[in-house]
C-alpha cells in the first residue's frame, strides 16, 4: 500500500534506533553463545585435570560474557523502546492527519467503533510486536546460527541430532500459523463490535435510563463479549499450544543427546564437557525456535491491525485541483443540475436536477419533508459530499476547484447536530476565530441571544463545558454554536435547522439579529414557516426534487404544497394557543 509505504519513508527517522537494538541484541547473543564453550574448557581442562590457571581464565571470562551481555541487553531494551514508541506515535498522527481530511463519505465507509479500534488496539498490536518481537527476531537466527556452528566445534555426530528435529519443529509452526492466521482478523473486527456497543451505550445513557433499558443494554454487552471471547479463546487455544510443543520437542532431543552421548562417552570418543556445552546449545538453539516461532504470531496478528491501519491510510480523499483557487469575490451560489447520491451503486438519487441561484447577501429558506434532501444539499456547499452530476459553482468557481481549506473557511455550517466540546464556552467560541477580540464575542454572543442565560451561568464565559456540552441545554447548545459560526465571519452562513430547539419568541431575536449582518448570504433550514417567510427566495423540497420556489407571497398564491404547510402550522398553533 502507497499510504504504508509512505509511513516507511518518514520512519526513516527513527530507523536509527532499530538498527542500534538490533546491533546490540545481535552482540548480548554472541556474549551468550560464548558462556557455553567457556563452560566446557573449564569442566574439560580445569576440573578434570585439576589445572586452576584454566579453571580462573574461563571463569573470569564467562563472568565478562555475562556482564557484557547485561549491559548490551539493557542498551537493546532502551533502543527498542523508543523505536516502538516513535513508531506508534508516527502512525497514530498519520492516521489521525488522514481522518481529518475525510470527507463525509470517507466516513461512511468506516464505524465510529472502528476508527477508535485502529487508532488505539491496533497501534498497539502493531507496538508490541516491536516490542516483544525485535529482541527473538534478531537474537533467533544469531543464536541459532552459532549454536549449531559451536555444537559441530565440539562434537559433529551430536550435532546432526539438530538436523532431524528442525523439519519436525518447522512442521508444528506452519500449522500453527495455519490454524491462528485468519483469527487475529476476526479478533480485532470483535473489538470494534465491543467498542461500538459501549460508545453507543454512553452516548445515549440519558435514553437507555429514561426507557428503564439497562437490562436489554447488559444483555446486548454480554452477546457481543461472549463472541469476543469465542474468538479469543479459538485464537490464543491455537497459539499458545506453541510453547508445549516446542518444549516437548526440545526435551526429547535432550534424552535423545543424553542416550548418544552417554555411549560416546564409554567409548572414549566424547568428553563429559562437551556433552555438557552441547546440551546448553540445545537449549540456546531450540529456545531460538521457540523465539522465532513467538515472532511469526506476533508478526501473523501484526500483519492483521497493519491491514486494518493501511485502509485508513489509503482512503481515497477527495481530488484537489492542481491550482486551486484562494479567492472568493463573488459569492453567488449555482446549482446546474446537480444529483447526487451516497453510493455510485445506489439505485436513486437523494438529490434530482437541482437548478437553482443564490445571490451574494441574499437570505434563502429551505423546507421540505424529513428526507427530502435539505441537509445533504446545503451539505455539497463546502464539499461535505460531492455532486454526482452536474455543476455546483461559487462566483463561477466550480467548488471542486477552491482550496478546500479556504472554501470552508468562507462557509460557515450550523448543523443539526450540534458538537460543543471539552473545554470553556470561551474556547468553544474561538473555533470560529482564534484570534476574536472580547467586543466581536460579545457581538456574537448578542446577536445569537447567548447573553440572555449567560449571567445565570457560575463563571459566564469562563464555564466549563462537559464532554459534549452535556451541562448546557439543547437551546443553549443552538445558540453557542450559532455564535462560534458567526465569530468566522463567513461569507456564507448554512442553518441547518439550527434553531429547532429554542422557543419562537428567542427564534425572532436570532432573525432579527442575523438581518443586521450584511453582505453575508444567508441560507436557512427550517422546519416552520415563521423561521423562513421573512427571506428573499424561500425552496420547497419534495423527495430530492425542487418542488417550488419563490417568495413568502409568490409561494402562497403559487404552491399548493406550501400553502398546506403553512395552513397546517397556522392551525396547530391556534390549537395550542
Amino acid at each position: 500500500m502507497d499510504s504504508l509505504k509512505e509511513i516507511g519513508r518518514q520512519a526513516r527517522l527513527i530507523r536509527k534506533y532499530f538498527v542500534l537494538a538490533i546491533l546490540f541484541v545481535g552482540i548480548e547473543t554472541l556474549f551468550e553463545v560464548l558462556i557455553p564453550l567457556l563452560m566446557s574448557d573449564i569442566i574439560d581442562q580445569g576440573i578434570l585435570n585439576k589445572d586452576m590457571r584454566i579453571f580462573a581464565t574461563r571463569g573470569i571470562g564467562m563472568i565478562a560474557c555475562a556482564v557484557l551481555s547485561l549491559l548490551t541487553g539493557m542498551l537493546y531494551a532502551r533502543y527498542a523502546a523508543k523505536a516502538s514508541t516513535k513508531l506508534g506515535q508516527l502512525v497514530r498522527d498519520k492516521q489521525f492527519e488522514r481522518i481529518q481530511k475525510f470527507t463525509f463519505t470517507n466516513l461512511d465507509h468506516f464505524e465510529t467503533s472502528g476508527i477508535i479500534t485502529r487508532l488505539t488496539s491496533d497501534v498497539t498490536v502493531v507496538q508490541n510486536a516491536v516490542t516483544s518481537g525485535l529482541r527473538p527476531l534478531a537474537r533467533g537466527p544469531v543464536m541459532l546460527v552459532l549454536g549449531l556452528v559451536m555444537s559441530f566445534i565440539i562434537n559433529a555426530k551430536l550435532a546432526f541430532v539438530f538436523f532431524i528435529v528442525s523439519p519436525v519443529l518447522a512442521l508444528i509452526m506452519v500449522w500453527i500459523v495455519k490454524k491462528v492466521a485468519p483469527q487475529y482478523p476476526l479478533m480485532q473486527h470483535a473489538l470494534d463490535l465491543i467498542n461500538s456497543v459501549v460508545q453507543e451505550n454512553l452516548t445515549a445513557i440519558r435514553t437507555v435510563k429514561a426507557f428503564v433499558r439497562k437490562k436489554y443494554e447488559i444483555e446486548q454487552f454480554d452477546r457481543i463479549n461472549e463472541q469476543v471471547a469465542r474468538i479469543t479463546q479459538t485464537t490464543f487455544h491455537y497459539a499458545l499450544f506453541n510453547t508445549p510443543a516446542f518444549q516437548f520437542c526440545m526435551y526429547m532431543t535432550i534424552v535423545v543427546l543424553m542416550l548418544i552421548g552417554s555411549n560416546l562417552i564409554l567409548a572414549g570418543q566424547l568428553e563429559v564437557g562437551q556433552l555438557t556445552g552441547i546440551l546448553s546449545y540445545v537449549l540456546q538453539i531450540l529456545n531460538s525456535f521457540v523465539m522465532l516461532s513467538n515472532v511469526f504470531l506476533l508478526l501473523i496478528r501484526s500483519m492483521a491491525s497493519i491491514g486494518r491501519i493501511g485502509q485508513i491510510l489509503a482512503e481515497p480523499l477527495q481530488s484537489a485541483s492542481p491550482d486551486p483557487v484562494r479567492e472568493m469575490k463573488d459569492p453567488t451560489i449555482r446549482f446546474e443540475h446537480v444529483s447526487f447520491k451516497y453510493a455510485p451503486d445506489a439505485r436513486k438519487n437523494v438529490l434530482s436536477d437541482i437548478c437553482m441561484t443564490i445571490d451574494p447577501g441574499s437570505s434563502v429558506g429551505i423546507l421540505g419533508g424529513t428526507g427530502s434532501g435539505k441537509t445533504t444539499l446545503v451539505s455539497l456547499i463546502p464539499r461535505l459530499y460531492d455532486v454526482s452530476q452536474g455543476r455546483l459553482t461559487i462566483g463561477n468557481v466550480k467548488v471542486e476547484d477552491y482550496d478546500l481549506r479556504f472554501l470552508r473557511d468562507k462557509v460557515a455550517v450550523v448543523l443539526q447536530n450540534n458538537v460543543l466540546f471539552s473545554g470553556t464556552i470561551l474556547d468553544n467560541l474561538r473555533w470560529g476565530d482564534p484570534d476574536a477580540s472580547l467586543g466581536e464575542i460579545e457581538k456574537a454572543c448578542r446577536i445569537a441571544c447567548v447573553d440572555e442565560f449567560m449571567d445565570r451561568l457560575s463563571n459566564g464565559l469562563e464555564t466549563e463545558l462537559g464532554q459534549g456540552g452535556v451541562n448546557v441545554s439543547g437551546g443553549q447548545k443552538q445558540r453557542l454554536c450559532i455564535a462560534r459560526a458567526l465569530l468566522k465571519k463567513p461569507k456564507i452562513l448554512i442553518f441547518d435547522d439550527s434553531t429547532s430547539a429554542v422557543d419562537t419568541k428567542t427564534d425572532a431575536k436570532i432573525r432579527e439579529g442575523l438581518d443586521t449582518l450584511t453582505g453575508m448570504t444567508k441560507i436557512i433550514i427550517a422546519q416552520r414557516i415563521q423561521s423562513v417567510e421573512h427571506c428573499d427566495q424561500i425552496i420547497v423540497l419534495n423527495d430530492g426534487m425542487i418542488e417550488a420556489s419563490g417568495t413568502h407571497a409568490q409561494l402562497m398564491r403559487d404552491s399548493a404544497v406550501y400553502r398546506e404547510i403553512y395552513e397546517t402550522q397556522k392551525r396547530g398553533g391556534q390549537d395550542n394557543g
